[in-house]
């Protein structure tokens, strides 16, 4: 079953001479629980692409069906309600809140939506993370790695259709980055999540089911 889909999806900045497309033209079908490695080199437009899927930015062209969903069709607020429900994101910077806890940290995302907190389910999520031992303990006191831990329990707490991680590991050493990324895919087959994550380390992605390919705004077969 897809869980999403791409249809002639471009990103155009500028006009004439100055035009880049950042994107340009991808079509792509992604199946519910597959772990998708996007990779390419520096300004290939993988970034802006997943910033397209995630919906925080807009395409020029084309549309993205998204757990069935066209995020064309969303007003600007529908569009952040569904954002915050259907999609996690885990950035190369944590974005964690220095003042709050582990645990107030990861069940963040639940509170401002107004959601009931699933206690068992964010237990086994730490415990699977090796974070249980860490739930009081705030963001300055955590290794880079225990933090993109944190991170990565946070997208998950949602149980959203897709994860979307944009270099997820690239302030990481080496040993702390397959670790996490080993994490990350066990998460995801454990509790059904679609991961499309962003790449430059060729070892990392090859964890990944499938690997997609973009030099300058396209797939490269």
């Amino acid at each position: 079953m897809l869980i999403l889909e791409t249809r002639g999806l471009k990103k155009i900045y500028g006009t004439g001479e100055t035009q880049v497309k950042a994107v340009d033209g991808i079509d792509i079908q992604v199946e519910r629980g597959e772990f998708l490695a996007i990779v390419g080199t520096s300004g290939s437009g993988k970034s802006t692409f997943l910033n397209l899927v995630g919906g925080l930015d807009v395409p020029t062209e084309g549309e993205i069906i998204l757990d069935g969903r066209a995020l064309s069709g969303f007003s600007d607020d529908e569009l952040t309600i569904f954002r915050r429900r259907k999609i996690g994101f885990i950035f190369q910077q944590y974005n964690l809140i220095p003042m709050l806890n582990v645990w107030e940290n990861i069940v963040l995302p639940l509170k401002m939506d107004g959601k009931r907190v699933d206690e068992e389910y964010i237990t086994e999520l730490t415990r699977m993370l090796g974070l249980k031992e860490k739930l009081k303990t705030t963001p300055g006191k955590l290794s880079g790695g225990q933090q993109q831990r944190v991170a990565i329990a946070r997208a998950l707490a949602i149980k959203p259709a897709i994860v979307l991680a944009d270099e997820p590991t690239g302030n990481l050493d080496s040993k702390t980055s397959q670790d996490v990324l080993g994490l990350l895919k066990v998460t995801g087959e454990r509790f059904s999540q679609t991961i499309l994550m962003i790449t430059h380390n060729e070892e990392i992605a090859q964890l990944a089911d499938r690997i997609l390919r973009i030099e300058d705004g396209r797939l490269v077969q």
